[in-house]
């Protein structure tokens, strides 16, 4: 069951612990608007995309990970690639780095937006950051870098919206927000796992390094209904 749970994460957070940010019907749900541009079927095989018409606007985009069919009609394919799902496998960091990183909350949303605007971590929205915890550096209140957590099913918990200004990289901020939401989700006897796209470059190197061990690689897609 919990190669299940893994092997099709969105649907089963969507069905599970999220379903009360969820939208859809039986077989196809998306994340609420505001929360996250995610949708999932519960057969990657035989998506009912028909189920989802009524509950996504035209033009709407969103991410689809593990199905590699033939598009239907009213849907298109606006980009697709590859990423990485990295589960982790080693001990707890034994160390707490990021103890002056603040417990980011609704009234961090905008900084946490104009962070996401400059650094584009992947789907995020303006309430997603009620689907888990998240933390952050701040300088004045500017928010510096970030980290935090999405997707959740069974004993799995994504880390996800990692991110870091520009002027801050190099620093090793982000790597710091990570094991502390590692050392906080393994204490709540959870799996920590993440998703990194392909085309950001050695980045799943640098998670393996740390800790996380390549599970497999998934096709991504980005679709909307047509206008």
């Amino acid at each position: 069951m919990a190669h299940q749970v893994i092997d099709n994460i969105a649907w089963y957070s969507l069905i599970g612990p999220h379903g009360k940010f969820s939208a859809g019907a039986n077989e196809a749900r998306r994340y609420a608007p505001g929360f996250a541009s995610i949708i999932a079927f519960s057969d990657l095989e035989r998506p009912d995309f028909a189920a989802l018409n009524s509950y996504c606007e035209l033009g709407e985009q969103f991410y689809c990970s593990g199905w590699s069919g033939i598009v239907p009609s009213g849907w298109q394919i606006d980009s697709e690639t590859t990423m990485y799902k990295m589960i982790w496998e080693a001990p707890m960091p034994t160390v707490d780095e990021a103890l002056d990183a603040v417990q980011l909350g609704s009234e961090h949303v905008s900084q946490m937006l104009e962070l996401v605007r400059i650094t584009h971590p992947g789907p995020f929205g303006s309430r997603t950051v009620e689907l888990g915890e998240y933390f952050g550096f701040l300088q004045g209140e500017r928010l510096i870098a970030m980290a935090g957590e999405r997707m959740y099913a069974g004993v799995f918990r994504e880390i996800s919206g990692v991110c870091t200004h520009p002027d801050f990289q190099g620093q090793g901020l982000a790597r710091r927000l990570v094991e502390k939401l590692i050392r906080r989700e393994i204490q709540r006897k959870e799996i920590p796992f993440l998703h990194v796209v392909r085309d950001t470059g050695d980045t799943h190197r640098i998670y393996e390094r740390i800790g996380f061990r390549h599970n497999n690689e998934v096709i991504l897609r980005i679709i909307s209904r047509k206008l």
